[in-house]
């Protein structure tokens, strides 16, 4: 019988299989629309969406969240919005920041743990 550890890994296997399912199917359905139809950004607001609702998947079953992926969804959700709103984001800064906030609130995060 399998333990609740392995039905977990299974689970978040199934999980990950279907992520990438549904990027492919959205890679390959936006290749076949016309630009004109999907703007600019709905490529990353896709990934974004993709990538965040993985995460919250992973977070009903209890299963950890990837902190990385809930990083880089968020980025690229952001990034898609602002293509589509025609607003400039700033990303490579952004990302720095991300990066250097969470070298700064790792411990402290750890620690409470």
């Amino acid at each position: 019988m399998a333990t609740q550890g392995e039905d977990k890994r299974a689970l978040d296997k199934r999980l990950e299989t279907i992520g990438w399912g549904l990027f492919l199917l959205m890679v390959g359905g936006l290749a076949l629309v016309p630009k004109s139809i999907a703007p600019e950004g709905t490529w990353a607001i896709g990934v974004g969406l993709i990538m965040l609702g993985l995460n919250l998947a992973r977070h009903l079953k209890g299963i950890p969240v990837s902190g990385f992926t809930v990083v880089v969804g968020f980025i690229a959700l952001a990034s898609g919005l602002g293509d589509v709103f025609g607003a400039d984001l700033p990303i490579f800064p952004i990302i720095l920041i991300l990066i250097g906030a969470s070298i700064i609130l790792r411990p402290m995060i750890e620690r409470r743990r």
